[in-house]
């Protein structure tokens, strides 16, 4: 019998359990699908404030109710000054980190190599299996990639993905006005309470920071 009806032959509680595979959350963990695709047992956040953009993620790999590995890299650098982070099957993120590569060769302008990149994404029959949400920041711009073709650039420079992101977006947003703390420290502490909360996410963090170049008029105008 397939999975599927395996499932149908159970009760309801047992059935849904039977989804909760490739380390993703399914119905029974209380959260739904985004678009069409399953929300992946990790937490990703890129915070931009004032001239940084920080991007953090968790190093937990998981399987089932198993920890397979603490420390994975899901952030990393594409190019100077451009950063990606992902959530979902790693082997599916590393085909869309060299896509994304290629397109970036291609459009030097990440804002316009990310559309073709979600246009080749949503299109291609074989990328279109790929399971994984993606962030992609620069100096100019944040942006969230998803497999149905969307480019959703936030409105107050703070993006969360994967099973703790709710928790860490709420909580960046939360922090973002308090004086005295950067880019950087509002990542890291949502970070600390989106693992606190999210039992997919843990403390060992990667991170990857910008700064954003002052504009040459800004200088310009400064007090000598």
């Amino acid at each position: 019998a397939t999975r599927a009806s395996a499932a149908r032959a159970l009760p309801l509680h047992a059935a849904r359990s039977c989804y909760h595979t490739r380390g993703q959350y399914s119905s029974h963990a209380g959260i739904e699908p985004w678009y069409g695709q399953q929300c992946s047992a990790t937490t990703i956040l890129s915070v931009r404030k004032d001239d940084k953009v920080f991007v953090i993620g968790d190093g937990q790999v998981t399987l089932g109710s198993q920890v397979i590995k603490p420390n994975a890299r899901k952030v990393r650098k594409l190019k100077e000054g451009v950063i990606a982070g992902f959530a979902g099957a790693t082997a599916d993120a590393m085909t869309l980190f060299e896509r994304l590569e290629m397109k970036l060769g291609e459009h030097p302008e990440t804002m316009r190599a990310c559309v073709e990149m979600a246009k080749a994404w949503r299109m291609d029959k074989y990328l279109r299996r790929l399971e994984a949400i993606m962030i992609v920041a620069d100096a100019n711009v944040s942006l969230t990639l998803t497999g149905t073709g969307d480019v959703l650039e936030p409105v107050d420079g703070i993006i969360g993905i994967g099973s703790g992101g709710a928790f860490a977006t709420a909580a960046a947003r939360a922090l973002i006005d308090i004086e005295g703390m950067d880019a950087e420290a509002v990542g890291r502490k949502a970070m600390d309470v989106a693992s606190d909360m999210c039992i997919y996410t843990n403390k060992q963090y990667v991170t990857e920071l910008i700064t954003v170049p002052k504009p040459a008029d800004a200088d310009a105008d400064a007090p000598k």
